[in-house]
């Protein structure tokens, strides 16, 4: 969707393996998420006494090495279709075309489409797994909720084929899963930074202009004045209030809201969506021998994203016609 291929196979020539390029997802969120001395003290900034800025640099060579050889692809392939034959097939040949357009307001430059690219492999692939596996985590624990959520799957999809984008739609109960592992785990435990633009008064605190507004989407998650039971993974609550998770409800903000809202929030969405209720559909889920559901690992890690401490180890086994594997 994004790409239009793999480019992380084990193959002859590939510009990276997927175990590299996992390392490098899980160090962007790690350094973007970690608090560095200079953010506080700028003037020992120059210092990077932690070693934050020295690795970022790094990271930021293997990026635009990576996609720059995507880019580079790409525009060679519109070159061999000529402009009356090239077709679109994915958002980099999209961003390509638009930073060939003379008649943008705004020019969208080479760097400005690696990055926008970035950002969206980054909210697509990391924010994703960590939504997925934090729900399946939280479903080993609630067998009654995986009763429910594979009773409506065998009946709006049936035991004969696996879940399309298209069906989430009839499937309210997976989607309410979605958003519940949404409001506990949210993709990231804070906001992007907003700016207050004027002199303000919000409840008893004066926010003077300029001043930086950081949102903890995990702080209201969590809040016993917005939600009853709040550290109960519940599911039905999303049933019994229509509560929107694209920023129309100021009570569940995974993504931001308005114009500064995540760029990828539609194709992690759709990712996160369509990955659960597929595992749920094809597989019945345990826990390795000896370990109870209330031995399981929920302590999370602070950072860009909020990943398990203790990575989840789960017990898969097929529940539909084998063929279908």
């Amino acid at each position: 969707m994004v790409l239009g291929k793999k480019y992380t196979q084990k193959t002859e020539g590939s510009i990276v393996t997927p175990e590299e390029f996992k390392k490098m997802l899980d160090e962007l969120f790690l350094l973007n998420g970690a608090l560095t001395v200079g953010d506080s003290i700028p003037w020992l900034n120059f210092l990077d006494i932690q070693g934050y800025v020295k690795r970022m640099k790094a990271l930021g060579k293997k990026f635009d090495r990576f996609m720059e050889y995507v880019l580079d692809e790409h525009n060679e392939r519109r070159r061999a279709a000529g402009v009356e034959g090239f077709v679109a097939k994915d958002m980099v040949d999209v961003l390509l075309q638009l930073a060939d357009d003379p008649h943008l307001e705004v020019k969208l430059e080479r760097q400005g489409v690696k990055a926008f690219t970035q950002d969206l492999i980054a909210g697509g692939t990391e924010s994703s797994a960590v939504t997925v596996e934090w729900a399946i985590s939280e479903l080993l624990r609630k067998p009654e909720v995986v009763k429910k959520a594979t009773e409506e799957l065998d009946r709006v999809i049936g035991r004969d084929r696996w879940v399309q984008e298209k069906d989430i739609a009839d499937l309210p109960y997976i989607v309410a899963i979605c958003k519940e592992v949404m409001r506990l785990h949210p993709v990231a435990p804070m906001l992007v930074p907003r700016r207050c633009r004027e002199d303000c008064k919000i409840g008893e605190y004066d926010i003077p202009k300029d001043a930086r507004i950081l949102v903890s989407v995990w702080a209201i998650g969590r809040d016993p004045t917005v939600w009853g039971d709040p550290d109960v993974f519940r599911p039905e609550r999303f049933i019994e209030r229509a509560i929107d998770e694209k920023g129309q409800d100021f009570e569940l903000l995974p993504f931001g809201s308005g114009r500064r809202i995540c760029p990828g929030y539609t194709l992690g969405l759709k990712v996160i969506q369509a990955s659960l209720a597929n595992l749920l559909h094809g597989f019945e889920w345990g826990l390795p021998e000896g370990v109870r559901p209330g031995d399981l690992d929920m302590e999370e890690i602070f950072g860009l994203s909020t990943p398990k401490k203790i990575a989840l180890v789960a017990v898969p086994k097929p529940r539909l016609a084998r063929n279908l594997y």
